[in-house]
Formats: structure tokens, C-alpha cells, sequence
């Protein structure tokens, strides 16, 4: 038996191709992969922004069903043959000290080294990613139970969501009557401020940039956004002091290769406050930032990697509970033939196209 899949072998350049399945140890299971969505690291991987020295099969929010399990494995993971699973992007020992504080991103053995969809498809099985028909799933794998009910293209939001629980609520401490600013009218954006919400928000702000943000701000009023700011326009924190009459008690940057919104976050938070920078900036420093104002406002700076696997089983949750209209979200699915082309409008390289909020693939023709 053999998977499909798509192997990113040099910038904007996926290969077909189909590899064997590998027999189920005692240790390892397999899943068919039912979706996996796309976030910036999978367009950034794409167009070389990422780069490698290896092919690899890209993906990391992955859901999907256990098609086969080793007794040692279902009995460590919970879980058994035909229950649908997310898949955590990193994976833990549950050995060593970093995986005992809960800092499994840090694990001795894994990290940044073996996160699902940038694997070296030369390492056996090969099927380390979710652009494929199948992943292979090791013993310090981490696979979250999903209820049969949730939809699994609308269950690939456990990722983003779990991130924004994380960045918006749990990291910053979230208190009812906070007023929230989000910087990044994507999907992640879209998350922290339904996050921000679920954590007790009384006001949510939300940034963008000109015109190709336009149908996401407007789409995030029914996400909890109460106000929405075209940086082009207006300055933030003016715009901000005018709706509320104040600063925002936490700022969550989640803005991707745009340096010098940090300096716009710094701005937005009143005195005391707590900023999260959860993307990557992608070089060349800060453009506009004033140290001298992490002083003057005694502010509390946080830089996130990923997501804690008790955010993910709150984003599941959240997902289940329907409390927020992420059925509706506008979102583009496409399966092995059109994912070249979605990859380079992410990247940005259709100008006079907006990608949808929500881009998932799915592992058929």
C-alpha cells in the first residue's frame, strides 16, 4: 500500500509522489489524513522564505482518523482505531526536564528537529507531513480526541484557535473588563480576538492594512471585534483612546513579515500593560520602536512558539460548543492539484486576489 503525497523539494516546486505506508509496531500508528490547514508557515516554507537543505512534505494541521495503532501507543495516546485525532505540530518525550515543566517544544529529543510538516522525507517513513493521504505516527506523537460531530475541515481551526487561546487568554492572563488590541486581521487574528472574548474582554480592537484587509476587518465583528483600524488611515492608538478612552491592557501581535508593528504594539499598550509577539518578523528589526517606552510604561513583553496542548483541547471545546460562527468563515478547500496555486496567492504573489480567512487541503485529486 501506497500514500500520496506532495513533497516540497526546492521553492514553489511540489512533487508528487507516492510513498509506502509503513507497518504498524507496537509503538507508531497511522492516520488517514482527512485535512490540514494552511497558516503563513506553510506559504513562507513555500516560496523559500523558509528555507531547507532537504525535501519535505509540508502540513501541520492535521486532522484526521487512526487507521491502525500499536497496543503500546493506544494505550499511551488514549486513543484507538477509526476515532478522528488532531495532531500536535511538536512532539515530547515525556522524559526529559523540558517536557516535564510542560515546555515540550523544548524537548531533548524532538523540538523544532521533528515538528509534523518540516521532516526530511529521506528519514523513514517519509510521512512527516499533512500534504499527503497519510501521516506516520511516531511513539512521542501527541494526537488530541476531536468528537465525531465537528467537521473535520472545520476542526483544522483547533491549530489557529488553540494559538490564539494561548496568545490572547491564557499567556497574557486575560482579565473580564480588559481592553484587548490585535494586531493581524488573519485568521490567528481572528482567533485571539474570539479568545480575548471567551477570556472575559469588554473591548476588542483589531488592525489591518489597506485595502486587502478590508473584507477581514469587516468579517471580524462576528468574532467579538468592537473596532476595527486601517493602520493606512488612522494611528492605532488614537483610534483606540477615542473608542474607549484608553490603552489597550493587552496588545497580541500576530502580524506576519511586517517589522514595524511591534512598534504599533508598544503604542497601543497603556501603562502596566502586556504585549504578545506571536509572528515572526521576518528580519530587519523594528522599525519605529522606542525602547525607552518598555520603560516609561513598565510594560510586560511576551514572545510565544506555538501552542500548549491544553489550549488545543480548549480550542476543540470551543469548536464543539458553537458559541462562535466558524462554520461561516469564508475558506477556500482544494486538494493535491490546486494547492501549488493557493500556496503562491498566500505568499502574496496574486496581488489583485484575497486569499480566504480559512485555507484548508484535502488529500484528494
Amino acid at each position: 500500500m501506497n500514500a500520496d503525497a506532495l513533497v516540497l523539494t526546492k521553492p514553489r516546486t511540489l512533487e508528487r509522489r507516492h510513498l509506502p505506508v509503513p507497518r504498524i509496531d507496537d509503538e507508531s500508528g497511522l492516520l488517514r489524513i482527512e485535512a490540514c490547514g494552511l497558516c503563513g508557515t506553510d506559504h513562507e516554507q513555500f516560496s523559500g522564505h523558509l528555507p531547507t537543505g532537504f525535501a519535505f512534505i509540508p502540513g501541520h494541521e492535521i486532522i484526521g482518523v487512526i487507521e491502525g495503532i500499536g497496543d503500546a501507543a493506544r494505550e499511551r495516546w488514549g486513543v484507538s482505531v477509526g476515532q478522528r485525532v488532531a495532531v500536535e505540530v511538536f512532539r515530547s518525550c515525556r522524559e526529559c526536564d523540558s517536557c516535564g515543566r510542560g515546555e515540550y517544544r523544548r524537548c531533548s529529543s524532538n523540538g523544532l528537529a521533528t515538528m509534523f510538516g518540516f521532516v526530511d522525507v529521506n528519514i523513514p517513513p517519509g510521512l512527516w507531513g499533512g500534504y499527503a493521504t497519510h501521516l506516520h505516527l511516531p511513539f512521542d506523537s501527541m494526537p488530541l480526541p476531536v468528537p465525531d460531530g465537528l467537521d473535520p475541515i472545520v476542526a483544522t481551526l483547533f491549530n489557529p484557535l488553540g494559538a490564539g487561546i494561548k496568545w490572547a487568554a491564557m499567556l497574557p492572563e486575560t482579565s473580564p473588563g480588559d481592553v484587548v488590541a490585535v494586531l493581524g486581521p488573519g485568521i490567528r487574528g481572528i482567533c485571539a480576538a474570539v479568545a480575548a472574548k471567551e477570556a472575559g474582554a469588554a473591548f476588542v480592537a483589531m488592525t489591518g492594512v489597506g485595502p486587502r484587509d478590508r473584507t477581514r476587518l469587516a468579517a471580524a465583528h462576528q468574532f467579538g471585534v468592537d473596532l476595527t483600524i486601517d493602520v493606512t488611515e488612522d494611528d492605532p492608538a488614537q483610534a483606540l483612546q477615542m473608542a474607549t478612552g484608553r490603552l489597550a491592557d493587552v496588545v497580541v501581535d500576530v502580524t506576519a513579515k511586517a517589522p514595524a508593528a511591534f512598534a504599533d504594539a508598544v503604542g497601543l499598550a497603556q501603562p502596566g500593560g502586556r504585549v504578545v509577539v506571536a509572528g515572526t518578523r521576518g528580519g530587519g528589526g523594528a522599525p519605529g520602536f522606542e525602547p525607552d517606552l518598555l520603560v516609561f510604561k513598565e510594560l510586560r513583553i511576551f514572545g510565544s512558539l506555538g501552542v500548549d496542548y491544553p489550549a488545543y483541547q480548549s480550542a476543540i471545546e470551543l469548536l464543539v460548543s458553537r458559541r462562535w460562527p466558524f462554520e461561516e468563515l469564508h475558506r477556500e478547500i482544494t486538494g493535491f492539484a490546486g494547492l501549488p496555486g493557493l500556496l503562491d496567492l498566500l505568499a502574496g504573489n496574486e496581488p489583485d486576489r484575497v486569499p480566504a480567512l480559512h485555507n484548508v487541503f484535502v488529500p484528494i485529486a
